[in-house]
């Protein structure tokens, strides 16, 4: 399959995906992935970690208010989003596995999260953050129709980074 045909393939596949809870057989999945460098920054510890320090979607409480998993048309897990309520706006972080980056996906991705987003707390703004470096995901975002509206160096677990805070913008979609 040429990379154009691979291309077309998941962006057919784009438009079949649903958003679910996220369950604990997706989280167990989703401590699996591994990205490569320089992305491996976002692999999760295992599952038995982040249950033992329930972290994230480890604690099932976290999990249930604020994560949901992406599936395809064949319910195979092909995202993860959080949705991470702060005064007035809806924080987003998400994820697309691995072996689906580079391929197309990510506008339509982004703009189902944002959709989901949108329907569980309408009046909220919708912001994410985003490594500075991490030009593959800035583009991305900006199809969804995100625009970066402010840097920063925060702390990450690799020590200090520059972010982006993005900022949707429903008439830029």
């Amino acid at each position: 399959m040429t990379s154009n045909q691979s291309s077309t393939y998941y962006n057919r596949e784009a438009f079949d995906m649903t958003i679910h809870p996220l369950e604990v057989v997706h989280a167990l999945e989703i401590c699996g992935w591994s990205y490569e460098a320089p992305y491996d920054c976002y692999n999760w510890p295992s599952w038995e970690q982040m249950k033992k320090d329930g972290i994230e979607f480890g604690d099932p409480v976290l999990r249930a208010s604020q994560y949901a998993a992406v599936l395809n048309n064949r319910l195979e897990l092909i995202g993860f989003a959080q949705f991470f309520p702060i005064t007035g706006v809806t924080r987003l972080g998400l994820g697309l596995r691995p072996d689906l980056c580079s391929r197309g996906l990510g506008p339509a991705f982004t703009g189902l999260i944002v959709s989901e987003a949108l329907r569980r707390a309408p009046q909220n703004e919708i912001d994410l953050e985003v490594l500075a470096w991490n030009t593959r995901a800035i583009r991305a975002y900006q199809q969804a129709g995100f625009r970066i509206t402010d840097t920063y160096s925060r702390s990450t677990a690799a020590g200090f980074a520059e972010c982006h805070c993005m900022v949707y913008e429903s008439s830029a979609s």
